[in-house]
């Protein structure tokens, strides 16, 4: 049977003993030859050397070089040579160790490149992964400051009242002690809300509403030389600063409303002090932002200070004009009316 292993897996006395064989082989062709060929064979010829004999690295390369004719594949007989062992190829016979020597310096050569490129892949992961959260961090910081921002510029939101007082009374109502001191008048309050009148609208923080080019900002009554900013909402705090006007919703310019403004009579520069000298047919004029409209008085007449009645819209754009009535006496309240002619 034929041994096929390679010759770097065989060991030096298997080389030894191939070769010894390949030289006898080889010899025993020569002297076939020179018998048929009826030359004689000098009895002192070299002897070859036996199989266990030492065995010479160019005589054993001379063997790997000569090969066979079937395509370099050594043949030993069975009965010299173990059945598994193997062929070698010729041109693998000597070079092998030193490749194989190359070969590990090769492979830990590239052991060294791949550490070094995990790691460098390892450390740009990093990188990015450090630069991501930077990011995120100043993004959520940008619009947390863009958010502080927005809201700085919203104005704030106040309380709402959950009572309306122009619901159950007129505004306007106050009394002046002897002293010169005014404050609210709670008698015209019924006894079971003065506690909710306390809290929600003689002392509230309120909230204006933002004006628009519609808002009305201004009253002029050239009759009773009255010129004045208007400010919204009829609270204890608007009527201190001047005429105030009713936050019911309804502007100057609205087809269909009613503009409520009231002011006080003798206290907090008396802006109505004369309002009941106005008589039907008297003109004044409320200004927007973008135009002026004049309003006609229709009727002047005089209520109990909680007739909120009066308060109400009418046909068509109307205004209504109230004070506390009489001159400091104030028990009841001078409405006029007036509507919208321009």
């Amino acid at each position: 049977m034929r041994d096929k292993r390679p010759v770097d897996e065989l060991s030096i006395e298997e080389l030894e003993r191939i070769l010894a064989m390949k030289k006898r082989e080889v010899r025993q062709q020569r002297l076939d030859k020179m018998q048929r060929g009826g030359r004689v064979v000098e009895p002192n010829a070299e002897p070859l050397p036996p199989p266990s004999s030492p065995m010479t690295v160019p005589a054993l390369e001379m063997l790997l070089q000569q090969g066979q004719p079937d395509g370099g594949v050594i043949t030993l007989p069975q009965s010299t040579v173990p059945t598994m062992y193997l062929p070698m190829s010729v041109d693998e016979s000597l070079p092998a160790p030193r490749r194989k020597k190359r070969s590990r310096w090769y492979d830990r050569a590239l052991i060294a490149v791949e550490v070094a490129a995990v790691l460098g892949i390892i450390l740009v992961g990093t990188n990015l992964l450090v630069a991501a959260q930077n990011l995120e961090r100043e993004t959520a910081s940008a619009q947390a400051l863009a958010e502080e921002q927005r809201r700085a510029g919203i104005p704030t939101l106040m309380p709402t009242p959950s009572m309306r007082l122009e619901d159950v009374v007129l505004p306007g109502g106050h009394t002046v002690s002897e002293t010169g001191v005014v404050s609210f008048n709670y008698d015209e309050v019924p006894s079971h809300l003065i506690p909710l009148v306390e809290s929600q609208w003689i002392r509230p923080v309120v909230a204006r509403p933002q004006t628009t080019n519609e808002t009305a900002v201004a009253l002029i009554i050239p009759k009773l030389n009255i010129n004045q900013v208007i400010v919204q909402g009829v609270d204890w705090e608007a009527l201190q600063q001047g005429v105030g006007q009713m936050v019911n919703g309804a502007d100057p310019a609205d087809e269909v409303g009613n503009v409520v403004l009231a002011a006080h009579n003798d206290v907090y520069g008396e802006l109505f002090r004369h309002v009941d000298e106005l008589v039907p047919g008297d003109t004044f004029q409320i200004q927007t932002q973008t135009t002026t409209y004049t309003y006609t008085v229709t009727d002047i007449f005089t209520v109990a200070p909680d007739d909120v009645t009066v308060l109400g819209n009418r046909d068509g754009a109307t205004a209504t004009l109230i004070s506390c009535y009489p001159y400091r006496v104030n028990t009841e309240r001078i409405i006029v009316y007036a509507d919208r002619i321009a």
